[in-house]
């Protein structure tokens, strides 16, 4: 997949539940077995605006060359997706949250882009110093 359709991608996702968040806290609560009370459904719809604006985010970017600035955003969001990692699971654990149907496809999310963007990160390195040793010869 090309770099330009995993942000593509990334965009439709975190715009979806960032959607979902901000108009539906309960059903997204719900979702991890949480009941809705007004603390969380500000906290659901907080997560929801950053979402939103992660999304604008990536899609505006994913036509930019790599450059140094494309790199740190792929790689703040690589740290984003393994600091998430492992919140919902210790929430499970301890009894916060209580469906393992919500955490689940989250975990695997947070597992899968993280390594994506990590990947597309470490190519503009390796794309880099193979310009500028191709231009030294």
């Amino acid at each position: 997949m090309s770099r330009k359709s995993f942000l593509t991608l990334v965009s439709i996702i975190a715009m979806s539940v960032g959607t979902v968040a901000l108009l539906l806290p309960a059903a997204l609560l719900d979702s991890k077995g949480v009941g809705p009370n007004p603390a969380a459904n500000v906290w659901a719809r907080e997560v929801g605006a950053a979402l939103i604006s992660i999304a604008v985010v990536a899609f505006i970017v994913r036509d930019h060359p790599d450059s140094p600035t494309m790199k740190a955003f792929l790689l703040g969001n690589a740290v984003l997706q393994l600091g998430l990692l492992p919140i919902e699971i210790i929430a499970l654990a301890n009894g916060t949250l209580t469906k393992l149907s919500g955490i689940v496809p989250n975990s695997v999310l947070h597992v899968v882009l993280a390594a994506a963007f990590a990947y597309y990160a470490t190519r503009i390195g390796r794309v880099t110093a193979q310009v500028q040793s191709e231009g030294e010869c």
